[in-house]
C-alpha cells in the first residue's frame, strides 16, 4: 500500500485529482486497477490517502526537531529553516496543498486524521510563541495560527509560484545561494514579526 501511495502522490500532485489515472498507478505497480479499489475503494479514496500520508510524514518529521529543547527565537528558527527546506525538497506536497485547494479542502474536511495531526502542529508553535512572550523575547497578542501561517505562506510561495516569479523576475530557483538568501529571510522576516 505504501508504493501505491507513493506513485500516486506524483500522479495526484502531477495531475490533479480528476487528471490523474488510476490505470497509470496500476501500470507503474505492475498491478490491477482492482487491486488498488481493493485497497481503496476509489480514486477519491486513494486521494485521501495520499493526501494523510503526506500531511503524516511533514507532521512526523516536525516532530523529531526538538524545539522545546532550544531557546524560543532559535526554536522559532529552526522550524522555519525547516519548513522551508521541507517544502522545497517535496514539491509533491505543495502541488498536492495547491490541488485539494481548487476543491476548497473538500476532501481535507472529510480526513479526521489531517485534522488530528495539524493540532500538535499549532500547539507546537503556541508552545514556542508563549515561552519567547514568557521571557520578554517575544511581543504579546500573536496568534499561533497566524504565526504558523506567517511561517507557511512564504515557504510555500517559494515553491508553489517558483516558475512564473522566477521567469517575470529572471531568479533562477535552483540557485543554491539563492535559496539560501531566501530561505535566512524568511527565517529573519518570522522571527522579526513576533520579536518584541
Amino acid at each position: 500500500m505504501a508504493d501505491i501511495i507513493e506513485v500516486a502522490t506524483h500522479e495526484f500532485s502531477e495531475k490533479g485529482l480528476a487528471g490523474a489515472r488510476i490505470d497509470v498507478i496500476a501500470d507503474a505497480m505492475r498491478t490491477s486497477k482492482r487491486m488498488i479499489y481493493y485497497y481503496f475503494g476509489s480514486k477519491e479514496g486513494l486521494y485521501l490517502a495520499v493526501l494523510e500520508a503526506a500531511y503524516s510524514r511533514i507532521r512526523s518529521i516536525e516532530a523529531t526537531l526538538h524545539l522545546a529543547d532550544l531557546g524560543p527565537e532559535d526554536a522559532l528558527r529552526r522550524l522555519v529553516a525547516f519548513t522551508f527546506d521541507y517544502q522545497a525538497a517535496n514539491p509533491d506536497f505543495i502541488r498536492l496543498v495547491m490541488n485539494e485547494n481548487i476543491h476548497r479542502g473538500e476532501f481535507l474536511a472529510q480526513s479526521k486524521t489531517i485534522q488530528r495531526l495539524n493540532v500538535p502542529a499549532i500547539e507546537a508553535v503556541r508552545e514556542i510563541y508563549e515561552r519567547g512572550v514568557e521571557e520578554g523575547i517575544f511581543r504579546p497578542g500573536v496568534d499561533p495560527v497566524a504565526l504558523h501561517m506567517a511561517i507557511a505562506a512564504p515557504c510555500f510561495f517559494n515553491v508553489a509560484n517558483r516558475h512564473t516569479f522566477g521567469l517575470i523576475f529572471k531568479q533562477d530557483f535552483d540557485d543554491p545561494v539563492a535559496a539560501a538568501a531566501r530561505r535566512d529571510s524568511i527565517v529573519e522576516m518570522v522571527v522579526r514579526f513576533v520579536r518584541a
